[in-house]
């Protein structure tokens, strides 16, 4: 009996395709179907805000942190202006840490809903994708309503926000609560109960929770693999530790346990919100700064936890106008080197699942 004999094939993937979720290159190496081998290739989309930020003032770098996590971008403000306040030193109101938890909360789900949306596309699937971008929609209604900007908000400022909330923020934020909790069972029905999802992502793309611990892994990703880190919960910052919520945690370290994280945490964000809303204190949203803001000679690390895992930025001030220096800790770019990992030994079919199931933003990646 004679055997087959196969040669390796090396291949690309991207950096124009659909489901590398931006304008990344995967060089895969396959055997038949197989991935034997894969070699990230980024930096297609590398914009150098590192050092735009040495060239403009504090105030003005803040639009240039809503183009590295585009789908989240009010976190990059959040952690970008709570850096500057923390080396300046500066007490932010309660009213500002409460209506900061609820914005923060609200591009949590919006992320996640893009997540679940484009997920079912990568697997073949296209009515869940509708469904979800139906409830993001009115997640940026609500962001255009208190800032004008559906996509790039450039909304946060040291101390509060760019402008006064409007009246209607709070009864049109607690209608989508209403109206997400009772959409989320058809989510479930229509996909997350799925047969078909089920196969295609149950023992997929599995990583340990020590290996994701050594990658350097953090936010949804890690917690997949059973590893119970939210920096909410074990660094809280604003009124995190006041409120009352889950960490999401699965067992499994595959893809089905990094999407279930995901849902689960739209119905953690939802009771946080509904929570902020009810200890709402009253107070001033703006806070008066100079014109020309200095900030203090020192360094500073900030961090939190943003949709993809800790978002996190250094930063060197020597007194002048301008950062001197600033390091971007983008949860993207360290989650996306344990995909070599996760892919070996699976299909092209499946490539596609275990990279969408990390959820990466080449904005991130590449910054």
């Amino acid at each position: 009996m004679t055997s087959i004999r196969t040669e390796e094939l090396q291949i690309s993937m991207g950096p124009q395709h659909p489901s590398t979720h931006g304008v990344l290159r995967l060089i895969l190496t396959l055997d038949g179907e197989v991935v034997t081998n894969c070699v990230p290739d980024i930096g297609y989309l590398h914009r150098g805000i590192e050092k735009l930020a040495e060239m403009r003032s504090y105030i003005q770098f803040i639009p240039i942190t809503d183009r590295t996590d585009y789908v989240a971008a009010m976190m990059n403000n959040a952690v970008y202006v709570g850096a500057v306040e923390k080396l300046m030193g500066m007490e932010i109101s309660e009213r500002v840490q409460f209506l900061r938890v609820i914005i923060m909360e609200l591009q949590r789900i919006a992320s996640h809903l893009v997540f679940f949306g484009t997920f079912a596309l990568d697997l073949g699937a296209t009515t869940p994708f509708l469904y979800a971008f139906r409830e993001r929609e009115d997640i940026l209604n609500i962001f255009e309503m208190i800032c004008g900007a559906r996509l790039t908000y450039n909304y946060f400022r040291p101390g509060g926000f760019s402008r006064e909330l409007p009246p209607e923020f709070f009864p049109k934020t607690k209608e989508f609560v209403s109206k997400m909790r009772s959409r989320l069972p058809e989510y479930d029905q229509l996909f997350t109960n799925n047969e078909i999802f089920i196969v295609r992502t149950r023992g997929v793309g599995y990583i340990s929770a020590e290996d994701a611990i050594d990658y350097g892994m953090s936010g949804p990703s890690l917690r997949g693999s059973g590893v119970d880190f939210d920096l909410r919960k074990t660094e809280p910052y604003y009124v995190y530790d006041r409120l009352d919520f889950d960490v999401a945690v699965q067992q499994a370290g595959d893809c089905q346990a990094r999407f279930l994280v995901r849902t689960q945490e739209i119905r953690e964000s939802l009771k946080i919100i509904e929570q902020a809303m009810e200890m709402m204190p009253e107070g001033q949203v703006k806070v008066k700064t100079p014109l020309v803001l200095r900030v203090p000679a020192g360094e500073v690390y900030h961090h939190i936890e943003s949709v993809r895992g800790e978002l996190g930025v250094y930063l060197i001030s020597d007194g002048s106008p301008k950062p001197f220096r600033l390091h971007w800790r983008a949860p993207s770019f360290i989650n996306l080197q344990a995909l070599p990992q996760m892919l070996k030994g699976w299909k092209v079919a499946d490539a596609v699942a275990i990279l969408g199931s990390l959820d990466i933003v080449l904005g991130e990646v590449d910054r």
